[in-house]
């Protein structure tokens, strides 16, 4: 129980003004349906940490502080440029968005900017110290829920009177100091494992 009630409240407050929660307000407003956007989040997020909780020990004890910086660092720059990437589809690539949608968006979304995430190496520590990979998984998982899941109903609700543009320049704007800031050594803390 422990391990369950640790991972989900670590992971809970990690969680409030990263990443994923920008992403979630930008799928929010661009889909508007938040029942597919909290599904894709939700499965991203169980297939993520369980293999970050699979691999937990392993990686706790072979990345160098360093270098995890600099690609953690590196990631936010590149999430900060592909967020100011506008949407151009041909007719082609609308169909394969058409055909995956808000969930296969979120889905595969999530997943990818969850790797090297601070709440994926959070939840890489948390196996390693309990040992428990299914209340790890759980509660991590339901921390990433109980931070996003308003996130999207939220957004859902201002997409109507404020532009995806204006969205998407605050979500580049804050990925670019993040990346910043992790960069410099300033935004970025290892959990103990």
């Amino acid at each position: 129980m422990e391990a369950l009630l640790v991972s989900t409240g670590v992971v809970a407050l990690a969680e409030i003004g990263d990443k994923t929660q920008l992403l979630a307000l930008v799928l929010a407003a661009r889909f508007r349906r938040p029942g597919p956007i909290i599904a894709g989040i939700l499965l991203a997020t169980l297939a993520n940490h369980a293999l970050a909780a699979g691999l937990g020990a392993w990686i706790t004890q072979f990345v160098d502080p360093t270098m995890l910086r600099w690609v953690v660092g590196l990631s936010f720059v590149a999430m900060a440029l592909w967020t100011l990437v506008p949407d151009r589809l041909d007719d082609d690539e609308a169909g394969r968005a058409r055909r995956f949608g808000a969930f296969g968006a979120t889905l595969v979304a999530f997943f990818l900017v969850e790797m090297g995430d601070k709440t994926q190496v959070a939840t890489v520590a948390l196996a390693a110290q309990f040992s428990s990979f299914v209340p790890v998984v759980a509660g991590t998982t339901l921390g990433m829920m109980i931070a996003n899941a308003p996130i999207v109903l939220f957004g859902e609700r201002i997409a109507a009177w404020m532009p995806v543009r204006t969205i998407q320049l605050a979500a580049a704007g804050t990925f670019l100091l993040l990346g910043a800031l992790v960069l410099l050594g300033l935004g970025m803390d290892r959990p103990a494992g």
